[in-house]
């Protein structure tokens, strides 16, 4: 438990690892991707937690489930959003879908995205960490909810990476 707080307490800022740059080009694969299918991607990331957070237990799946709601990934019209989470002082991905992709993409297939995020994340490259998840996730709601002819793209949530 201390070894933990003491991460968490002296994490570097998300900021660190994904730069105004990298940002903008995160935004660009997932606005690529949602351009291939009719769902909605969000990508954050969370650098530490508040230490009361920590000592309380809170964990990178509660968190990323708060903030599955906090900035409504929930909130879309077919129900087909996904968060993509990072908690960069415990080394935790979580992904969290809508209701919508319930019964199509099994946990195994999410746990393949985290996979490749995760590889990535050790070799030291963060945003390409990102965007492969991104670019994965948006081959799996292709799959699903493939963008038709004639559909018009209302982009219910902004491309743009959260950071905290």
């Amino acid at each position: 438990m201390l070894a933990r707080t003491l991460r968490h307490l002296f994490a570097p800022s998300a900021a660190h690892r994904y730069p105004p740059d990298a940002l903008q080009r995160i935004a660009a694969a997932v606005a690529a991707g949602e351009a291939r299918h009719r769902g909605e991607v969000c990508f954050a990331v969370e650098a530490a937690l508040p230490w009361r957070a920590v000592l309380a237990g809170a964990d990178a799946r509660s968190r990323a489930q708060a903030a599955f709601g906090r900035l409504r990934v929930w909130d879309t019209a077919a129900n087909n959003g996904v968060l993509l989470y990072v908690l960069l002082a415990d080394r935790r991905i979580e992904i969290v879908a809508d209701r919508g992709l319930a019964g199509r993409v099994s946990d195994e297939q999410w746990r393949g995205v985290c996979a490749l995020m995760e590889e990535r994340l050790r070799a030291g490259d963060a945003e390409g960490a990102a965007i492969a998840g991104i670019e994965a996730a948006s081959d799996l709601l292709a799959a699903h909810f493939p963008r038709r002819d004639g559909d018009i793209d209302e982009n219910e949530l902004p491309d743009l990476p959260h950071l905290s």
